[in-house]
């Protein structure tokens, strides 16, 4: 394959580079589906750019949506934390972010660690889909998933032990519910990347790890977590 007309073609056989973008997930994408932004939307266009392809964002509320409109053929790349779940279907680069999973729990809880959380009866909200439910459906011995359109919702609403999520939106969580606290260790590390389709070429797979690479050498992608509000989100360390 030649370096840019068979990679564009290969992974974008509309014409266009058709982006899953996740606005679920706060880190990675704000704004609305008719104007999104974030480090997400950025690396899009860096990639159509580096293309020479005009950028479609598909926008979804959750990551599982955005992992389903890859495997319908509904986009051309996705921006998901690497899952073995996912893997089947999805060629992923090496991580742009890393992101923490953390456990909120009751104010006067016995919880004080991510392991104290894995007990028999404990029931754990999660937001349908999400990194951590998959990761939490795999490694749990004891306790058990609830899941809903958000984590924290589905906890609220159920009555539940426990709710899992993002760091920092369970840090705004737990701001507004004075009765909660943060289990401050992470119970996971969620590591975000560039995916598309295992059917692609293995040029064109190589080229969006390149890019990647590259993307977090060069700055680009601190500067877009700081221009989107995520300072306090990290980049990934080289591959």
């Amino acid at each position: 394959m030649t370096p840019s007309t068979d990679i564009a073609t290969d992974l974008a056989p509309t014409g266009a580079l058709r982006a899953s973008i996740n606005l679920g997930n706060p880190v990675l994408a704000q704004g609305t589906a008719a104007q999104p932004s974030g480090v997400t939307v950025a690396i899009a266009r860096e990639l159509g750019a580096r293309l020479d392809l005009p950028v479609e964002l598909v926008c979804f509320d959750a990551a599982r949506k955005s992992f389903e409109a890859m495997t319908a053929g509904e986009a051309d790349i996705c921006f998901l934390a690497i899952e073995p779940a996912r893997e089947a279907e999805v060629a992923f680069t090496a991580p742009y972010v890393v992101i923490e999973g953390v456990f909120a729990v009751p104010a006067g809880a016995a919880a004080q660690t991510p392991a104290d959380v894995d007990q028999a009866g404990v029931r754990i909200g999660v937001k349908r889909g999400s990194a951590y439910d998959l990761y939490l459906a795999r490694t749990l011995q004891h306790a058990t998933v609830v899941r809903g359109e958000e984590g924290v919702d589905v906890f609220l609403a159920e009555g539940l032990d426990v709710a899992a999520g993002i760091r920092q939106p369970m840090t705004t969580f737990v701001q507004a519910h004075p009765d909660m606290r943060l289990i401050e260790d992470r119970f996971m590390q969620i590591q975000q990347a560039v995916g598309t389709t295992k059917g692609r070429h293995p040029d064109t797979v190589a080229f969006l790890r390149a890019v990647v690479e590259d993307l977090k050498a060069s700055g680009f992608v601190s500067e877009a977590l700081l221009a989107s509000g995520q300072a306090d989100a990290m980049v990934a360390p080289p591959a």
